[in-house]
């Protein structure tokens, strides 16, 4: 199971110039919610925004990823 830190990683990583804060909703780890800013996002759909970073994690998500709450929006 990632940690709350790695998730944050990865998104920034996958989307140069993004910030991402991540928290652990339950504390088991597995129930996240995260707030990401990012210049990717301009112009697209609040979907489309979401589809960028759940594909940060394919498989992950509904694995051992349970649950990412997102907030999405740009610089």
């Amino acid at each position: 199971m990632p940690s709350t830190d790695e998730i944050r990683q990865r998104i920034e990583a996958a989307l140069p110039g993004a910030t991402a804060e991540v928290e652990d909703w339950t504390g088991g780890g597995d129930h996240l919610k995260a707030t990401v800013v990012a210049p990717q996002f301009e112009g697209l759909s609040r979907i489309a925004q979401h589809r960028l970073v759940y594909d940060i994690f394919g498989d992950e998500i509904g694995g051992p990823i349970h649950a990412l709450s997102l907030k999405t929006s740009t610089p």
